[in-house]
């Protein structure tokens, strides 16, 4: 897979960019015939991509900014995620305690009376209200918290969903190559020609390409100047979003939406079991994007914002981890980093050598968006397939019913070997290619090599045939979250197995 000493071809379509938009177009143009080949200068997902808030959910504060068409769509993408990938996306119940001082408590129950019927629900509960002294999720809380509203969203592991899009597109026929970078783009009479580099051999070869997707998010103006030789375009607005992870602050399965006195919302959510996420922030970047951290004041920020709601006070000493990205949205010139528009806008400059370029959007929407880029394309590469991924589940996602609960039950009887955690785990990761990560394997010992924290041999070995996983980092905080509760000594261990098995690193 990765490995491949690199070729020139000749492809259909080119992707530059392999987050979640670059993923998920490559994913839909290979399903529909083209020949496709998608090149990421890192890991996928390596950067805006595994820097969500973890969330698939319509945007309820959206709302107030009269989005009802982003709302709308990404409330239905939610049942479409939900139904295609259960065992990575799953519903999480969302508490909205009422803050007398802020937004009013009629308005609050109108918009989740909008937001329960705007995207045709059909599989998660509507929204009710909350009497906090009586209801688990008030024991956390402030005790001038009495009354909250109870509504329904979606998890989602953010760079498996990635992966799994990265996956299928190769299934599909599509080439993946991580750690590659599109160094040139020079524009023909019938299309592109491409220089990539190798980054781990330093090997470029050319590729030919009928158009290109631009998907390289908060480098997309970046990518557009390489291809026209002009100024970098300034349609992106960048804007810096961070969260920290804290130990558990609530023993619940519950997650909370806290209203907060600048207008913007915090989300507290249960973090791989002992961890609570909370995040985010909204600032605006104008650095570079590869390098990019949170700062002390937005830890405070958090902080203080999660302190106006919880009995035990959040300090930054508490902090385990942070991760921060960029979000690449479309500049409607805003004011506030705030009020941008989490909508995205597809650019196709059609040309003798079509180029298509990605501005803005949310994980939630990716899909959507991939399948409209890909309509988009179809008429200069003369494709008349219709979209098909909109009831296709991803990798590891085939469940009958979607019921993961019912599934892994199954699978637990005929898995009585594995203990329940490690089975949960896979589960929630792998769904139906469990199997094929435990083929010929029938105790635990027989999983290898265990990095501490139930991440054993098995595990990063498929990892790294099936997945792209190179390094540690890809391991422990992309493909899984190990990193919270790996040792230093399990990560060095992982680090020289890698360097065994992949020889680059």
């Amino acid at each position: 897979m990765a490995f491949e000493s690199p070729s020139p071809r000749k492809v259909d379509l080119l992707v530059v960019g392999g987050g979640i938009n670059g993923a998920g177009i490559a994913r839909d143009a290979a399903g529909r015939g083209l020949g496709v080949l998608l090149c990421e200068r890192d890991d996928l997902a390596a950067h805006t991509s595994s820097a969500s808030t973890k969330l698939i959910h319509g945007g309820l504060r959206y709302l107030e900014q009269y989005n009802f068409r982003l709302v709308r769509e990404s409330l239905r993408e939610r049942e479409v995620l939900l139904r295609n990938a259960p065992h990575i996306v799953w519903p999480m119940r969302f508490v909205l305690p009422h803050h007398a001082g802020l937004r009013p408590w009629w308005m609050i129950r109108l918009g989740l009376f909008l937001y329960d019927r705007l995207g045709g629900r059909a599989v998660l509960p509507p929204s009710s209200s909350v009497d906090l002294r009586r209801h688990e999720s008030g024991r956390a809380l402030q005790g001038r918290y009495r009354r909250a509203f109870e509504y329904s969203d979606c998890w989602v592991q953010d760079s498996r969903l990635v992966v799994l899009n990265a996956r299928d597109a190769q299934a599909n026929g599509a080439e993946i190559r991580t750690r590659t970078q599109c160094v040139s783009l020079a524009p023909g009479n019938s299309g592109w020609k491409a220089v990539l580099k190798d980054r781990l051999s330093g090997e470029r070869f050319t590729v030919t390409a009928r158009a290109v997707a631009n998907a390289t998010g908060p480098w997309v103006g970046r990518t557009l100047s390489l291809a026209s030789g002009a100024d970098e375009d300034r349609s992106v607005r960048l804007v810096k979003g961070s969260h920290i992870v804290v130990p558990r602050l609530f023993d619940h399965a519950h997650a909370y939406i806290f209203q907060g006195g600048d207008g913007r919302v915090l989300f507290a959510l249960p973090f791989e079991e002992n961890y609570t996420l909370l995040g985010t922030t909204d600032v605006e970047f104008t650095g570079e994007p590869g390098r990019v951290e949170i700062t002390p004041g937005e830890i405070d920020y958090i902080c203080e914002a999660a302190n106006h709601y919880f009995e035990t006070p959040v300090t930054p000493d508490d902090v385990v981890w942070t991760y921060s990205g960029i979000r690449p949205l479309f500049d409607d010139k805003a004011e506030n980093a705030s009020e941008v528009t989490r909508d995205y806008v597809l650019k196709l400059d059609r040309g003798p050598a079509p180029i298509l370029s990605v501005f803005g959007g949310k994980i939630t929407t990716y899909r959507r968006l991939a399948e409209q880029a890909v309509d988009l394309l179809s008429g200069p590469l003369g494709v008349n397939r219709p979209g098909w991924t909109r009831v296709a589940p991803l990798p590891g996602g085939d469940i009958p019913g979607a019921d993961i609960a019912s599934f892994a039950a199954r699978c637990a009887a005929r898995l009585s070997w594995l203990p329940e955690g490690l089975l949960g785990h896979y589960m929630r990761h792998y769904g139906t290619e469990t199997d094929t990560l435990l083929a010929g394997r029938g105790s635990v010992a027989d999983l290898g090599e265990h990095f501490g924290a139930g991440l054993y041999e098995a595990e990063v070995e498929h990892l790294v045939h099936r997945e792209w996983a190179l390094t540690a980092e890809d391991v422990l905080w992309r493909r899984t979250h190990k990193g919270l509760c790996v040792s230093t000594d399990g990560a060095a261990r992982l680090g020289a197995y890698l360097q065994r098995v992949c020889g680059a690193f």
